[in-house]
């Protein structure tokens, strides 16, 4: 998370009178960066990582854990911490500015929107030299470590995707009564959310503009002993403090679903985010569109979201509850009532797939974007009339379809055009799957690109893997010229795919066939060479891609039939760009380690953490077969993801026995049992 900004926030009722001027000057600003930066040239990508922690305290004599709402408190130590600051870590500050970079990779912390997490990131972006991506994994830890000590002795920081009881009774620390102003929910106080101006206000503005409350209903899993038709036992349906109140009262809770009402259920999870800064603005919207359709397939390989306020999801990852939980539609934007006060009807929150690809490939085929794409295109005429080319014109004209749910009183006085605070005002608040980001006005940053879909892990080799595998992933694109295009509404549809439960093991995804050439009708073996023969003539679009099993993806199809084009798998691409560039065979064994995670992960002998958490439910001695998860069963779920980050971090350290041992716990908990070795 970015520098937060100081001001006077307006309420929705005002702001909704700016929102005009705001996207207005937002482009404006948008055009002064794209004349100022659309040659910049890189000499080398650079990429970082993002890590986020849920804070949890422990009762050891009650058996119980909850979340700790000290963020404040644990942000300022690590910010007096003098050594820490030397090194080129620490905590921004909005009067100080960002950390400065030092020769060292120290880490830097930064809130987020929970009041019982934390973000942590390297002090300076990572190089994509082969020894560099070996240092990743220690930074993990390191990072974890430096956190650990700047809390209390009750405390630990755990890389869950979610609390298994957020939003259940005794589940925070300090306690506070549900229910406020901002939120109004029924479960969360408004205390739990970062307490800067800018998370209240964009909580309640969202629900202000929606005209209710945020609805999130997941599918609750059915099993032996659970209640059917199941009905949310924790809703209070006589609760009458606030007018959001009758939502339930008016069918907000569906029969069989797990019910929430407030922000803090989607931006109160963790995930693991990559940014890549390319070479110039042709790479970064080569990798923007390239990267695009793997989104769904990470996000299905990283799940680990299985638990929701204290019972048993039937689904496994976290992506639409965020959605629901920031999707500010009206009624009629969703269209629920007839187009009278609003613009548009939107098929998507404002948290969700990516509807655009953006780089002039020529062969980015018109049958790949959504025919229904909402633009605005007031905007995309300015873009154009600015200089700026229609694919991505279109692209920024269909994110600032949004209004700005954020404005800051003070920032409509002048339009500057040496800021983007009016244009991240849009930007940052469309979370997509992928971002494309121009670089800020007065820096030496190049054009940037974040992938965004992965589910946070339980340990630091496993977030260390992934964003590894993404980093060569991308080189392989660029240096093979990759094609992984498929009609966008086939990602969107993966990524609803990839919600299912064990959709790893169990569903097929769209996929592209063959990924050298322009179709998929190409002869002779499938060697990255292939990726410069002459394009040939394009045949149906139907015809470029099939279902696939993520093993498939990534560890690649087989078939008896050798005249039938296989498609390679993304570990052998990866295998193949590594053979190309001649690594020396330490560094390879090292990079090995991760990619066997990622090949057994997919072929199903490594579990997901969602798959692993679900049998740690169901095997503990206290479920009693209903779908509730309840205190005792998460003390020992979070005590077992906590023993397992200990034991790793304590045993990487001390040579060839304790990395047997590592080896071995990681089969036990990921792997064949499911159970903690």
């Amino acid at each position: 998370m970015g520098l937060l900004a100081l001001g006077t926030p307006l309420e929705w009722p005002e702001a909704k009178k700016v929102a005009s001027k705001v996207r207005s000057w937002g482009i404006e600003q948008l055009l002064a960066i794209w004349g100022n930066a659309k040659g910049k040239e890189r000499a080398a990508l650079l990429w970082g990582d993002e890590i986020e922690y849920l804070v949890v305290c422990y009762d050891e004599q009650n058996r119980k854990v909850r979340l700790s709402l000290r963020q404040a408190d644990i942000l300022a130590a690590l910010a007096n911490d003098e050594k820490l600051l030397q090194e080129g870590g620490g905590v921004p500050d909005v009067q100080r500015g960002p950390v400065k970079e030092a020769e060292t990779t120290a880490p830097v912390f930064h809130p987020e929107f929970g009041r019982f997490m934390l973000e942590a990131t390297p002090g300076k972006p990572w190089g994509i030299g082969f020894k560099d991506l070996l240092d990743v994994e220690p930074n993990m830890k390191w990072r974890r470590t430096i956190a650990r000590e700047h809390m209390e002795k009750t405390e630990y920081p755990i890389t869950l995707t979610t609390f298994p009881r957020l939003g259940s009774p005794d589940c925070i620390v300090p306690s506070y009564p549900a229910s406020g102003p901002k939120l109004r929910s029924q479960y969360v106080p408004d205390e739990i959310a970062n307490p800067h101006i800018r998370f209240p206000t964009l909580a309640a503005n969202i629900r202000w503009r929606r005209g209710r409350k945020v609805e999130i209903n997941v599918p609750v899993f059915r099993d032996e002993k659970t209640q059917w038709p199941f009905k949310d036992p924790t809703v209070n349906y006589d609760l009458h403090q606030w007018p959001e109140d009758d939502d339930v009262r008016n069918g907000a809770a569906k029969d069989n679903h797990i019910y929430m009402d407030a922000m803090a259920f989607g931006m109160g999870s963790c995930c693991l985010q990559i940014t890549f800064q390319a070479k110039n603005i042709q790479e970064g919207r080569t990798m923007y569109d390239q990267l695009s359709p793997l989104g769904p397939i990470l996000l299905a390989l990283t799940a680990a979201t299985p638990i929701y306020k204290g019972f048993l999801a039937d689904t496994d990852v976290r992506w639409n509850q965020i959605s629901r939980a920031v999707d500010d539609r009206t009624p009629e934007e969703l269209g629920e009532k007839p187009l009278e006060n609003d613009r548009w009807r939107l098929p998507k929150s404002r948290y969700a797939s990516n509807s655009t690809y953006i780089s002039q490939d020529p062969r980015l085929r018109r049958e790949y974007l959504d025919p229904d794409l909402v633009v605005d295109e007031d905007i995309k005429k300015r873009l154009v009339e600015g200089g700026m080319d229609d694919l991505l014109a279109t692209h920024f004209a269909h994110l600032f379809i949004r209004d700005p749910i954020v404005v800051f009183a003070e920032d409509l006085e002048t339009l500057d055009l040496s800021k983007a605070d009016h244009f991240e005002n849009l930007q940052s608040t469309n979370w997509q799957h992928m971002r494309f980001k121009p670089p800020p006005p007065n820096s030496d940053m190049g054009w940037r690109v974040e992938f965004r879909p992965m589910e946070i892990q339980i340990t630091d080799f496993e977030n260390a893997a992934f964003s590894i595998f993404i980093v060569l992933i991308t080189r392989a694109i660029l240096s093979f010229n990759l094609n992984f295009y498929l009609p966008i509404q086939r990602v969107t549809e993966n990524m609803e795919t990839a919600h299912k439960r064990d959709a790893l093991s169990t569903e097929k995804f769209w996929f592209r066939k063959n990924p050298f050439g322009s179709h998929s009708h190409s002869t002779g073996t499938s060697t990255p060479a292939e990726g410069s023969r002459p394009p040939t003539p394009f045949g149906p679009v139907e015809d470029e891609y099939e279902q696939m099993t993520i093993n498939e993806v990534i560890n690649g199809q087989t078939s008896a039939d050798s005249g039938k084009d296989c498609f390679p798998g993304l570990i052998p691409l990866v295998e193949s760009y590594l053979d190309s560039m001649n690594v020396d065979v330490e560094t390879r064994c090292e990079l090995a380690r991760y990619l066997d995670l990622i090949r057994k992960r997919a072929d199903g002998t490594y579990w997901t953490a969602a798959k692993w958490i679900r049998h740690f439910v169901q095997s503990h001695p206290k479920y009693e077969k209903d779908s509730v998860v309840g205190e005792e069963i998460t003390f020992d779920l979070v005590k077992a993801a906590e023993q397992i980050t200990r034991e790793e971090e304590g045993w990487a350290w001390v040579g060839d026995v304790g990395a047997e041992k590592v080896r071995t716990l990681r089969q036990g908990w990921r792997g064949r049992t499911g159970v903690f070795a």
